[in-house]
């Protein structure tokens, strides 16, 4: 399959770019369990979604002021990197997709809930800084996946027509919210299979990897 028509290409962050959504999971497992929650790790992984404070919201309705939400997502993030810091890498494959990408002059951006701190983490620990047009973090959005915001966000920064946006996604709220944008998407199965997709019309491809990119040239 052959995506020339694409004049963009916008990655999600954690799980599509790198493979640390477990650490993710793992982190607010431990800091919601000894809150109270009684959520399971498989509960956990469908709740890892969206800006922190939302996530914290859906747990605990009502009971964490805004000062409170800030406090603990700025623990679970400090977890997660000290966890994560030593597997820290491009999954399989993307360095040379990035450099390729590039070259080719295919604009690219990253479109994550993740607070900017998580994405300065990712992007400078692995020196790809020069890769991207435009950032949109957690921070830079009102409404975030499956809202179509972020990725709308991303092609404006980029002034790129969504239908010319084709988004790399890991996450079934993720690929709704591309699908609300008006984008084509293409699926990494890092954390989900293909069969949590079904529905989705905008999805053209599963991968499992960037191995194998040439194909998107």
């Amino acid at each position: 399959m052959m995506f020339t028509k694409y004049k963009a290409f916008l990655f999600d962050l954690n799980g599509t770019m790198i493979n640390d959504m477990r650490y993710h999971v793992k982190a607010w497992h431990r800091i919601l369990n000894e809150l109270g929650a009684i959520i399971s790790m498989e509960k956990m992984k469908e709740e890892c979604y969206g800006k922190n404070h939302e996530l914290l919201e859906r747990i605990f309705p009502g009971r964490f002021s805004p000062e409170e939400k800030d406090r603990m997502s700025v623990e679970k993030e400090k977890q997660y990197q000290k966890d994560f810091r030593s597997q820290l890498q491009l999954i399989k494959g993307l360095d040379g997709f990035l450099q390729r990408s590039h070259d080719a002059g295919i604009k690219m951006a990253i479109g994550s809930a993740a607070i900017m701190f998580n994405i300065d983490f990712v992007i400078d620990g692995l020196h790809i800084r020069h890769y991207f047009d435009a950032l949109v973090s957690a921070d830079d959005v009102n409404n975030s996946k499956p809202d179509p915001e972020t990725w709308e966000t991303c092609a404006s920064k980029l002034a790129i027509s969504p239908n010319e946006c084709l988004v790399f996604e890991d996450s079934p709220k993720g690929v709704e919210s591309s699908g609300n944008a008006g984008m084509d998407c293409i699926v990494i199965t890092t954390m989900h299979g293909k069969e949590d997709f079904n529905g989705y019309k905008n999805v053209v491809s599963f991968i499992t990897d960037f191995e194998n990119a040439e194909q998107f040239f």
